[in-house]
C-alpha cells in the first residue's frame, strides 16, 4: 500500500543538508537552505531513510516554494522521528489527526500561513498622500484587527480545502 500524500522536511544531521518528502518521494536539497532556488536544484535522494530526522521547523519562508510545498505542523511528538517512523505514522493516523484539526478549527497548516501573511501584508492599503494617515479611534483599530483575522482564517480555511481536495483527488487516482 502506498503512503498517502504529504509534504514535509527532513535533516540529515550527519551530512548537513535538507530531504523534502514531496508527495511519496524524497528529494534532497543542494545545501541547508529551504528555498525556491535550492528546489530546482533538487536532487532524488539515494541514501539510507534512517538516517534522515523530520526537522522540527516544516515552515517554509520562500512564498513561491511555499505555493509548491504543502506542509503541516505535524505534532511535536513527531520531530525527531526517522523517516520509516514517520512514514507509518503517517499510514496509520495522518488523515484522521488531519480531520481533528479541521474539526477542531486548529488549520495545521504552515507554508500557508506564511504566504497568507505575505499576502495580508502586500494587501495594506497605503496613504495616497506623502502625510502620515489619520489617528483612528481605538474602535476602529480593534474593528479592523477583527476583520483581518476573519479574513485571514477565511482564506487559509480555502487553501486547506483546496490541498485536502488535491490530497484526495491524488489518493483516490493514484494507480494499484
Amino acid at each position: 500500500m502506498s503512503i498517502r500524500p504529504i509534504d514535509a522536511i527532513f535533516v540529515h544531521p550527519k551530512q548537513r543538508f535538507y530531504v523534502v518528502y514531496y508527495r511519496g518521494e524524497l528529494w534532497r536539497l543542494p545545501r541547508m537552505k529551504i528555498d525556491d532556488v535550492s528546489w530546482q536544484n533538487r536532487q532524488r535522494y539515494k541514501g539510507d531513510g534512517s538516517e534522515l530526522y523530520l526537522s522540527r521547523h516544516q515552515t517554509i519562508s520562500d512564498p513561491i516554494l511555499a505555493k509548491k510545498l504543502h506542509t503541516l505542523d505535524l505534532p511535536a511528538a513527531l520531530h525527531g522521528r526517522n523517516l520509516s517512523r514517520f512514514e507509518s505514522w503517517w499510514e496509520t493516523h495522518g488523515f484522521d489527526w488531519l480531520k481533528e484539526q479541521v474539526i477542531a478549527d486548529q488549520l495545521p497548516l504552515t507554508a500557508s500561513q506564511t504566504t497568507e501573511q505575505t499576502k495580508a501584508i502586500d494587501n495594506q492599503t497605503a496613504s495616497p498622500s506623502n502625510y502620515p494617515p489619520s489617528e483612528a479611534n481605538e474602535n476602529d483599530h480593534i474593528s479592523q484587527k477583527d476583520d483581518e483575522r476573519v479574513s485571514t482564517l477565511t482564506a487559509q480555511k480555502d487553501i486547506f480545502a483546496e490541498m485536502l481536495s488535491n490530497l484526495t483527488t491524488e489518493v483516490l487516482h493514484q494507480p494499484l
